[in-house]
């Protein structure tokens, strides 16, 4: 099969990320004498800088990290909802459904304490070593992509008549930003300088001022700033213009915080994935739901797994959330696994089919009309790839990065949210807060309702592949909904695929033909959803295409290169082999290493 790019090999290090400038960061923290703490560090706030359309400061992020040695946690970088984020506050706006921009939006954002936790938890460097990078790239410029400048057209109308704060940025003489051309941030760079400028002030310690830099978002000028804009009434995607819930006081009360991963074995491999607060189960649930033979890459693989998906993503609806209290042994258990596999059938599932975990009824939030034993449908009315509405609406997409160095620590993360396209940018700050609220549903009693404290369910999922108990691989994508579709891919790929000089073959399973279906309410506003839809890349070949629609599928053919964005590194135990690959889609992602 055509392979874009070799799979990378060596035993010092190795980095893959969704833009080559974080990936050349973090390789050269790590040629520094870092480790992949400090890499991955320094390249998420390059991330912020380079991909403002995809992440940023006032975002999320979750991490799975593996120390050498030790065993994988996740780092939980999703901020609750606020203390007045409540239902009746809501719905007293006459919403039902939480905007897609605007403050109202904004959970409490968690993307900057959580990786300066992983920093003076588990990193060697000085903070000031760390931001140099991307104060460098925020000061001095950085040549913008192309989904830079196509997402701010988007919202042009909407930047130069509301959000004015962010045309000043963004709409510098009128202009969006060109491919190519050199772009700046220098109020995110100065903000980051007055940081460190107050961390070291602390003391001279390196946990000290990592420690007061995590105060001073908190609690200092980046807090109060926060707590400023949320009160400021803005334009949204319902319309009108409202305040946010976020105070000073959620933003001083909160901390990033490890959790211990949930995990699924198959075929010899686990797999290790954030808990029922994000959609990583449906990896697990995916996996489960596999039958004893997989012939790869054929339509009945093809349908086999469009059909999984539909039936994980189900019961993701009826059942993850932070409150859930589903038992995650009984959603992976074989029984329960081997009644929900007799579910598909040679035709395509328009329904959506929630399971009935330990007998459990589901219950599903209003905007999706419940049928019964029949399943439940939402009337569709626009989904698939995660894109940039006229009215602003935002509907995903996000960054990735894997690291994994010569002492064998490795880290999956998944930074997201903070948008251009989600929030005004907050004067002096250089950067916009985050949307996750819109994922949490307005209707009480469910897993995923919104509730002050609480975490809405994020679409973030980084993934670690654990053999025999030691960390392997570490692997993720950019993607809202598609995130954990497009990562079973690659995984089969990778697992029923051929090894590659002694290594396993990342990037042959990155450049495979990948697909999505969008058979089940999006995460992201208006939770839209296309009975039976499915999009495969068209490399995929016209008797899986042909073969798919005979059998009842809705498909829409995707571009030869359009579906899958993911990133993946690897470490051999036996041998201390590392391998990296990126996504060659979009012309941006890069493995480094060496």
């Amino acid at each position: 099969m055509f392979q874009t790019r070799p799979t990378l090999q060596g035993t010092f290090g190795m980095v893959s990320s969704t833009h080559w400038l974080a990936s050349a960061s973090a390789m050269a923290v790590l040629e520094d004498g870092g480790n992949a703490y400090d890499a991955a560090t320094a390249a998420a706030f390059v991330l912020h800088v380079v991909e403002p359309h995809l992440n940023g400061p006032g975002g999320d992020v979750p991490m799975i990290v593996a120390p050498a040695g030790g065993a994988p946690k996740v780092l939980c970088g999703q901020g609750p909802a606020p203390a007045g984020a409540t239902i009746g506050h809501y719905t007293s706006l006459g919403l039902d459904l939480v905007p897609g921009t605007g403050p109202l939006a904004a959970a409490i954002p968690g993307a900057f304490d959580a990786w300066l936790l992983l920093l003076r938890d588990h990193g060697t460097k000085p903070l000031r070593t760390i931001l140099g990078y991307a104060i460098g790239y925020a000061a001095n410029g950085h040549p913008a992509v192309e989904r830079i400048g196509t997402t701010v057209e988007t919202v042009r109308e909407l930047f130069e008549t509301e959000w004015t704060s962010s045309a000043e940025l963004y709409l510098r003489d009128g202009k969006a930003p060109a491919a190519g051309a050199l772009l700046k941030n220098p109020a995110l760079a100065d903000t980051w300088r007055r940081v460190l400028a107050e961390a070291e002030a602390a003391g001279p310690g390196r946990e000290t001022q990592i420690d007061a830099a995590r105060k001073v978002w908190r609690e200092g000028f980046i807090g109060e700033a926060i707590a400023e804009f949320s009160a400021k009434p803005t334009m949204d995607t319902s319309g009108e213009r409202h305040a946010g819930t976020l105070t000073g006081q959620d933003l001083a009360t909160y901390e990033a915080s490890y959790e211990d991963p949930v995990t699924h074995t198959w075929n010899g491999w686990t797999i290790a994935k954030a808990g029922l607060w994000s959609q990583g189960p449906v990896l697990l649930q995916q996996l489960a739901l596999l039958p004893g033979e997989l012939d790869y890459a054929t339509p009945d693989y093809y349908h086999t797994l469009i059909e999984g998906t539909k039936l994980a993503m189900a019961d993701r609806e009826a059942w993850y959330g932070d409150s859930s209290d589903v038992s995650m042994e009984t959603l992976l258990s074989p029984q329960y696994n081997e009644t929900r596999r007799r579910l598909i059938g040679d035709k395509a599932s328009h329904e959506l089919r929630p399971g009935r975990p330990d007998g459990r009824e589901p219950r599903l939030a209003r905007h999706v009309e419940y049928v019964g034993a029949g399943g439940a449908v939402v009337t569709p009315v626009g989904a698939g790839e995660p894109t940039v509405a006229k009215d602003g609406a935002t509907r995903g997409d996000t960054c990735h990065v894997d690291v994994v160095d010569r002492w064998g620590n490795m880290i999956a993360a998944t930074p997201s949210g903070g948008w251009l396209q989600s929030n005004p940018v907050i004067p002096g700050l250089g950067f916009p807060l985050g949307t996750r609220l819109q994922m949490a549903w307005l209707d009480p009693g469910l897993p995923n309702s919104l509730a002050p404290g609480k975490r809405p369910r994020t679409t973030l999922s980084p993934s670690l592949a654990l053999r025999d108990g030691v960390p392997v691989m570490a692997f993720g994508t950019p993607g809202g909904d598609q995130q954990d579709q497009w990562s079973m891919h690659f995984l089969l790929a990778v697992a029923l695929g051929e090894n590659v000089r002694g290594g396993l073959d990342l990037q042959g399973a990155i450049d495979a033909p990948n697909w999505h279906t969008d058979s089940f309410p999006s995460s992201f506003y208006p939770r839209a959803m296309v009975p039976g839809g499915v999009t495969v890349e068209s490399r995929a070949g016209a008797d899986v295409i042909a073969s798919l629609e005979s059998r009842g599928h809705v498909v829409e053919v995707g571009e030869p290169w359009s579906e899958g964005r993911l990133c993946a590194v690897a470490r051999d135990p036996g041998t201390g082999m590392l391998s990296g690959a990126a996504n060659p889609r979009g012309m941006q992602g890069y493995a480094a290493g060496r």
